[in-house]
């Protein structure tokens, strides 16, 4: 299922899937017919912009949580032209099978295919720019100085959602070795064991969060929306 207001982006996307092999059963253009759409044909995932008619602010992110609530565990993936931390941790609040990318990750075409499968999957996929502002030195907290460099490497990791393995191939370095610095980090930022990744990485952002003045909830959080790195700052389609 799709919900993308641009029809250009949003029949690209369809093609793009369809490469993957991905059906989409139904592609609509706002918040309401996403709803109904849902209720229609039960699809095994959604892929929402967080911008969305009526009123082109967060309605798509408010579907994306209604259909949580009301269908659980369904799994959702958020497209978002800016960077909005509460949107993500909103996301993270509603358990296993969601995730957040900025849509400049659509063009990475591998990047955003395994995120959509990761989530479908019930794994949690958050967009490294969202990790990489909440551990900016001008908002870090005095407990993240206590971390070393690679153990905030793979704090990064950890709060994108990455399992152990994911985070051992992404630096390069065996798994035992994540296991010890995963511990290490949750006992420097006192966070407790966690049972699995969504926990883990949920806990995590959490701490970010708390750490970070600017955060708050989706609602009124298109007026703080903060523009990807570059300086662009284009409406969504």
């Amino acid at each position: 299922m799709l919900a993308e207001d641009s029809v250009l982006l949003r029949e690209g996307l369809i093609q793009l899937l369809a490469r993957f092999g991905h059906e989409v059963c139904a592609g609509v253009g706002d918040a309401p017919a996403l709803l109904e759409a849902v209720a229609a044909h039960a699809p095994d995932c959604v892929v929402t912009d967080v911008r969305m008619p009526p009123g082109l602010r967060d309605e798509g992110l408010r579907a994306a949580l209604r259909l949580r609530t009301e269908h659980p565990g369904l799994p959702v993936l958020v497209l978002s032209q800016y960077v909005e931390n509460s949107y993500a941790a909103d996301l993270l609040a509603t358990g296993d099978g969601v995730g957040y990318l900025l849509k400049d990750r659509v063009g990475e075409v591998a990047e955003f295919v395994g995120a959509l499968r990761r989530v479908a999957a019930g794994g949690t996929v958050i967009d490294p720019e969202v990790v990489r502002r909440l551990l900016a030195p001008d908002r870090e907290p005095a407990a993240l100085r206590r971390l070393t460099a690679r153990e905030r490497e793979v704090l990064a990791a950890m709060a994108e959602g990455r399992s152990n393995g994911g985070i051992a191939r992404a630096l390069v370095v065996s798994e035992a070795a994540v296991v010890k610095h995963v511990r290490s980090i949750l006992a420097k930022l006192d966070l407790p064991p966690a049972p699995d990744d969504h926990r883990r990485g949920l806990a995590v952002l959490a701490f970010l969060r708390r750490a970070d003045p600017g955060a708050g909830t989706a609602t009124g959080a298109a007026a703080r929306a903060v523009p990807p790195s570059g300086g662009r700052n284009p409406s969504d389609p």
